[in-house]
């Protein structure tokens, strides 16, 4: 069996520029991914990485068919998703799963954690759902009680638990986590970063996150890609990268990152 769960060839997504629409006819396009070749291991955690614009956030989407490709090949455990339409997709979303960045608007105001952990489960046809929302609400460190609850009673660190648990209540063998932790305070993101460091380690996960703060990659990830401009800079080990980056864009990342002691500098 191979140790690879994707293999990515020459990936494109492009976006029509709506700012440049002609008054008959269709907008021209803009190139987000431009031909984007990688792959990844099992067990990886994956850090995405870029400024504002680079594609990184359209990548992981791709990666997880949110977003249908315009060409390339994307190879998740052997099976070519991305020509698939969503019928034939729908059998494999649980294997492949996302925490979104804000968990007030990726939860629905109007149900109860039980029930939105629960909606998952249903649509894959899981059964005993009750326990299974009680040991997701467990692994995230979140009590019964909390199943009757609305995302409007909870905190911001306890409900990006909530979505934490939603995805892993499916059992995936791939999560994308896209800037969960950049609206939460220093202690949540903290606690957060703890959490998936466990749930990695415990449940055999693999992850992608994505993330314009270094310093949180730094602790997560064990690999990470650099994008700019729609095309991977950088691809490498996390220690390695930031001991020896290889592209001006990577190092000038590096040289963004807040240092808590003014005269420290990064060797």
């Amino acid at each position: 069996m191979s140790d690879l769960i994707y293999r990515v060839k020459d990936l494109r997504v492009s976006f029509p520029d709506l700012s440049r629409k002609p008054l008959f006819g269709a907008a021209p396009r803009i190139d987000v991914l431009k031909g984007l070749s990688f792959d990844v291991a099992k067990g990886d955690v994956l850090g995405i990485v870029g400024g504002s614009g680079s594609g990184k956030s359209t990548l992981g989407r791709a990666m997880i068919r949110l977003l249908r490709p315009d060409s390339g090949s994307i190879l998740f455990e052997g099976t070519e998703i991305a020509e698939l339409n969503e019928d034939e997709l729908r059998p494999l979303r649980k294997q492949f799963q996302m925490i979104f960045q804000d968990p007030m608007s990726s939860l629905n105001p109007r149900r109860r954690v039980g029930g939105i952990i629960a909606g998952p489960l249903r649509l894959q046809g899981f059964d005993n759902i009750p326990s299974r929302v009680d040991e997701a609400l467990e692994m995230v460190g979140l009590a019964k009680r909390f199943s009757e609850r609305y995302p409007h009673e909870l905190s911001g660190g306890q409900r990006q638990r909530v979505g934490i648990a939603r995805a892993i209540a499916l059992k995936p063998d791939f999560i994308l986590a896209d800037e969960i932790v950049s609206g939460l305070d220093v202690s949540s993101q903290a606690q957060v970063l703890n959490l998936l460091e466990q749930l990695v380690r415990e449940l055999g996960l693999t992850l992608a996150f994505v993330s314009h703060d270094l310093s949180v990659i730094r602790r997560l990830c064990t690999r990470i890609f650099v994008l700019q401009k729609g095309e991977i800079v950088e691809n490498a080990p996390t220690a390695e990268l930031f001991d020896n980056p290889k592209s001006a864009y990577t190092r000038a990342l590096l040289d963004a990152i807040p240092l808590p002691d003014p005269d420290q500098v990064w060797s």
